[in-house]
Parts: C-alpha cells; structure tokens; sequence
C-alpha cells in the first residue's frame, strides 16, 4: 500500500510537470515592425544601423507563432533603431503610425496582442504630447521607452516632466536598448551591437535611474526591465558595495536603493538559462519575473525551441517550478490589468 501511494504521488508529480508546461504564456517582449518605420529608417540609410537586419512582422504570422509555441498573448513594442534623425516632425509623424499601427493589431485581435506605445524621444515635449494621447486616448497599455537617444540617458533631469505624466497615468514603463551614441566603432568587434552593448546599454539607463531615484520619486511607474535583467544582478552589488564611499565623499547623493529596485520588472527575452534566472532572483523577487521571446528577431522555428526551452527548464526546476504559472503567465496578467 506504501509504494502504491508513492507511485501514485510520483505520477501526479509528473503530471504536474506536463501540466505546467502547457502553461499558455504572456510574452511582454515582442516587437512591431511596420512598413511606415522601414521606410523611415531607409530613407535615413539606417536599416543597418545596429548591424543585423530587420525582420518583416504581420498579424498572421505572429499569432500562428503563438500558437505554435504556446503564448496566449503577445505585448507589442517597437524595437531599435529609433527613428529619431534631428527631425522632430518626421518622428513625431512615424512614431504616430507605429503606435495606430499596434492599436489596430489589438483591435483586430482584442484576445491576443496589447501593446506598449513609443515616443518620439528625446524630444520631451512631444513624447508627452503622444504619451497623453496613446493613453488617453488609442487605449495604449503602457509606454516603451528606449535606454538613451542622441546621448541623453532615461534617468536625465530632461525626463522629469515626462515621468511626472506617466506617473499620473501609473503606466506600465518597457525598456528597451538602443545602440547608444555616440559609440566608438570599435568597443565592440565580435558582432552586431545587440550581442554585448545591449545589456550594456541597458544596464547604464536603469543605473542612471536607481542614481537618481526614478522608481522611488515616480511610485507608480512599473518598469520592466529586459533581456533577464541584462548585468542589473552584478552591477547592483558593486553600486550598493561603492554606495557609502560615494555618498561619504560627496560624490552621489541618498540613494534609496532598494526602493527604487522594487518598482522594477523583468522579462526573459533572450532565452536565459534556469541558473540566470536564479541569479536575477538575488535583485528581484519571483512575482517580478515574466516571460518574454523578442519575435521576430528570431526566426519562428528556432524562437518556439527557445522558448520551449525556457518554459520547460522553469516548469521542471525543483525550485522554480512551483512558480512556474505565476512566472509564465500571472504575474503580467496582474502588471498589465489583463482581463481573461
């Protein structure tokens, strides 16, 4: 009778396994790409600029790719480069048909995208004026926000009015790195920029914000964080190691360090491993941790193994399968107000 319940207890185990990984997932992490933005950035000879190409994007192909591998939604955002060329009104012009360009999705597709809006950055004025109109107004589920634009980094004193807005609005914030400039050609040789200066680059912004108690001063601003964190889990230790020094010799001011890391989300774009994430959880905590694929800037067949990946290393970890559901799926359901 003993090793019948045994057995029995092992089953349900296993079962419980399979079950969690048929978890239908929320990707906060997946990309727009419009024909107005491509246009855009080949007038300004700019399809190349991070070094990879652009990848085509449609409706269709983007729910058969949730389908295939499991998601039950997908969060639109607008990737890099940023169409900003010293032009305002051009920006401000594409930047509004990317943004009706992702309503639309949501409008054909009400159960199965949301999407986060961008902003003609670094101009302030204008990224509040569409800022109030996405959310006010086209129904925007939060706001995308590239790492830095033309040298000024999310965390700059420029930002204040434009965060005091999105904290009326308690808006959902997704980072998102660019190629940051200026750059010198070679700080890195061995591939594209997103290889190396992307989690670089990100790591700077949300540094310079924590510096500058972004989170802490704007409470109601949720900022995810992407790519599993990028080297947020060694960069914070160093800053909260360095901190008293820095604050003993005049050198930073109070620094409320981990308020500001409180308000701070991540998604696991990128396919990190079970023990990246495990080492994420030693600046987060599990119900800030989401799921996230960045399509399609990686072709569908090889993103679904991936993400496949991912999801099953999570379900069948002993330590985080327990999590499994929340991480996968609940804990955007809860961020982004979903109603199922």
């Amino acid at each position: 009778m003993k090793r019948l319940v045994l057995f029995f207890t092992a089953l349900m185990t296993v079962l419980g396994v399979v079950a969690r990984t048929n978890i239908k997932a929320i990707d906060v992490h997946s990309h727009i790409v419009t024909d107005d933005y491509l246009n855009y950035l080949a007038y300004n000879d700019a399809l190349m600029a991070d070094g990879y190409p652009l990848p085509s994007w449609d409706e269709t192909s983007h729910i058969e790719f949730m389908d295939s591998a499991g998601i039950a939604r997908s969060i639109l955002t607008l990737s890099s480069p940023q169409p900003w060329f010293d032009n305002i009104d051009e920006s401000r012009k594409v930047i509004r048909l990317v943004n009706r360009r992702m309503a639309e999705a949501k409008r054909n597709n009400p159960d199965r995208f949301l999407w986060c809006a961008a902003l003609p950055q670094p101009d302030i004025d204008a990224s509040i004026d569409e800022a109030v109109f996405v959310i006010d107004s086209l129904g925007a589920d939060g706001i995308k926000l590239a790492t830095s634009v033309d040298g000024v980094y999310l965390g700059d004193s420029i930002y204040e009015p434009l965060m005091k807005v999105l904290d009326e609005r308690e808006a959902v914030v997704i980072l998102h790195p660019v190629k940051p400039n200026p750059i010198n050609e070679n700080t890195f040789t061995g591939g594209p920029v997103f290889v190396y200066e992307y989690p670089a680059e990100t790591t700077r912004a949300v540094l310079n914000m924590v510096a500058h108690n972004v989170m802490t001063r704007y409470p109601n601003i949720k900022v995810v964080v992407p790519h599993a964190g990028s080297f947020m889990p060694y960069a914070v230790p160093r800053l909260k190691g360095g901190y008293p020094l820095l604050l003993k010799q005049g050198l930073t001011g109070p620094i409320d360090i981990d308020g500001n890391l409180a308000n701070l989300y991540y998604d696991l774009a990128g396919g990190p491993s079970v023990q990246a994430i495990k080492i994420l959880l030693t600046v987060t905590t599990r119900d800030h941790i989401m799921f996230g694929t960045d399509y399609p800037f990686v072709p569908a067949p090889i993103l679904e193994k991936v993400a496949a990946k991912v999801k099953n290393e999570i379900t069948q970890d002993a330590e985080l399968g327990r999590y499994a559901e929340d991480i996968l799926r609940n804990n955007a359901i809860k961020l982004f107000n979903i109603k199922e």
